[in-house]
């Protein structure tokens, strides 16, 4: 998200966590300096900021600048990069692009690594495919690390959310498929869908 109005309508919604992407390649993206001057100062939900093969010492600095809670990985992010952030108080989201039960396996070297792990469409290149995967696939997912669900998510999925169940679920991702352009959500779109589920 990148435009004031807009985040304070979503977080009136009562969500939880508010993404910003601070990859330049994305249609999403928002410059630190831009999302550090507007007034937040209300709003109570987290702030996510997302990176893609960014360093940690430029992740660090936008996370100071913007007031961030949450980095979430969205690249090739080593164990070495989740340890330095770790060690220095940074709260992580490490996300996978999964397809097969196979690509579920990579998951195994973070844990202890990061807070949770984001479940996301495989697909060519870094960022949202706004299609979903097969969500069967999660039931060969056996680690501790709580996950998130995203790819695809959109109306008309709100009884596949539903009877959704996995232990280690914390929440799910609410992105394209709810924006009336890149960046901006479609309020009335969104408020429907978190009233269905």
């Amino acid at each position: 998200m990148r435009d004031e109005r807009n985040i304070r309508e979503v977080a009136q919604l009562g969500v939880q966590w508010l993404g910003f992407i601070f990859y330049p390649r994305s249609p999403r993206y928002v410059e630190p300096d831009e999302l550090a001057r507007l007034d937040l100062e209300a709003i109570h939900a987290k702030r996510v900021g997302v990176f893609v093969n960014a360093s940690p010492e430029r992740m660090m600095a936008t996370a100071r600048t913007c007031r961030l809670d949450y980095l979430q990985l969205h690249g090739e992010e080593s164990l070495d990069d989740c340890y330095a952030l770790q060690k220095r108080g940074y709260s992580l989201i490490k996300a996978f692009p999964v397809a097969t039960r196979e690509d579920l396996e990579r998951t195994q070297a973070y844990e202890g690594r990061v807070d949770y792990f984001l479940f996301d469409t495989r697909c060519a290149g870094y960022g949202g495919s706004g299609r979903p995967f097969d969500w069967s696939v999660l039931a060969e997912y056996k680690g501790e690390t709580p996950f998130l669900l995203s790819g695809g998510i959109r109306p008309g999925h709100e009884e596949a959310i539903q009877s959704f169940r996995h232990p280690r679920l914390a929440g799910i991702d609410l992105n394209s498929g709810f924006e009336r352009e890149p960046g901006l959500k479609d309020i009335e779109k969104l408020s429907a869908f978190i009233r269905a589920i």
